[in-house]
């Protein structure tokens, strides 16, 4: 991957090959961290970070889910953010917040472990760099409400997504679809789910899927341009007979469904609605919109 100078931890920019942690840290062998995935985009006025405040409180709200105390408030964790950007002099490029138990003890209880807190950058292009992607229902499927906290951003929580991936390996598909447990159609590996049918745009209801930040902005999007959005739940059956289905998420932001187990949706070509939410949404992140430059923080 490509690197940067500094990576800022537990409040201290430190150098990119300086950050390294002990083998036997708590949550390296038990997966409870908490991590975003932010966006940030060149602009008429410099680098702008997308959504930052929504992003970090959800971090702190997934660290406090695992019992996390995180020494710095939202608003520190904000500025924190924003200087190592400064730090690092990119214009555009992908941010990585994680909080984590260290090392101290081990034990499926993270009690008595320090709480880390980083925050690295770097550059970053499309996650999935396709024009149009075919997608494939994965034989696993979302964590059940009734398992985990499935609205907290946890680490473990994508080790679903890590089968999936092994499971297209060597396959033509580009991206996962999980089925929820009463086997509706809930989110991608990472990301949101959307369909549109007779000019009306669905996504998944909330309860069994993580609430995207994305999906949330995408959804004001759309309503803000006089489109109807509804939230339900969605069929497998459902999302292939839609006219469009688009994927929404940080590192995807609107990518277009090609097919759904090579079953074409639509005529197989970028829709009319997914080309408009694409264009606006890539408007909006680049400071064209006055109406929604407060999801940007200028950097």
């Amino acid at each position: 991957m490509k690197t940067t100078e500094t990576i800022w931890h537990n409040g201290v920019l430190k150098a990119w090959e300086d950050n390294t942690t002990h083998v036997l840290t708590h949550t390296l062998h038990y997966g409870g961290g908490a991590f975003e995935g932010i966006r940030f985009y060149r602009t008429e006025k410099g680098p702008a970070i997308f959504q930052l405040h929504a992003h970090i409180q959800r971090l702190v709200y997934s660290s406090e889910v695992l019992g996390m105390k995180l020494a710095y408030t939202l608003d520190e964790i904000c500025q924190a953010t924003i200087d190592m950007v400064k730090a690092n002099g990119l214009q555009s490029g992908y941010i990585r917040p994680l909080s984590y138990y260290g090392y101290k003890e081990l034990g499926v209880s993270a009690k008595g472990n320090p709480v880390e807190l980083i925050i690295a950058n770097w550059p970053w292009g499309k996650y999935l760099p396709h024009d149009m992607v075919d997608i494939k229902v994965s034989k696993y499927k979302r964590i059940s409400p009734e398992t985990t906290v499935i609205d907290a951003k946890i680490c473990g929580h994508y080790i679903g997504g890590i089968l999936s991936a092994i499971e297209l390996e060597d396959s033509h598909y580009h991206e996962a679809l999980f089925l929820d447990h009463d086997n509706n159609i809930a989110e991608g590996a990472g990301e949101n789910f959307f369909i549109v049918k007779d000019k009306v745009i669905y996504t998944p209801s909330l309860g069994h899927i993580l609430p995207g930040i994305t999906r949330a902005t995408i959804i004001e999007i759309a309503q803000h341009n006089g489109y109807q959005v509804v939230e339900e739940k969605i069929t497998l059956d459902q999302a292939i007979s839609a006219d469009e289905a688009f994927f929404t998420g940080t590192a995807v932001e609107v990518t277009p469904i090609k097919s759904i187990n090579d079953q074409l949706i639509g005529l197989g070509e970028v829709g009319e609605i997914t080309a408009f939410i694409k264009q606006y949404y890539d408007d909006v992140v680049h400071g064209k919109h006055a109406d929604f430059m407060k999801y940007l923080t200028l950097v």
